[in-house]
């Protein structure tokens, strides 16, 4: 779960520019937004959904 207070944290990959991703780690999920508009909403996933997509990325499956 994601709480309002949750820390959230912006990719160490981003340029600089502003046109950052944002990740807060819960309880059994994390959620990503976008650091540009943070009021327009979450994307929540599962702990072994995220950890799919964060494997799959390490293997440059996109």
């Amino acid at each position: 779960m994601i709480r309002k207070d949750d820390q959230w944290r912006t990719s160490s990959y981003s340029a600089g520019n502003g046109n950052c991703v944002e990740v807060a780690d819960g309880v059994g999920a994390s959620a990503v937004r976008d650091s540009q508009n943070r009021g327009v909403g979450v994307l929540t996933f599962g702990t072994s959904e995220w950890r799919a997509f964060l494997e799959a990325v390490r293997r440059d499956a996109f």
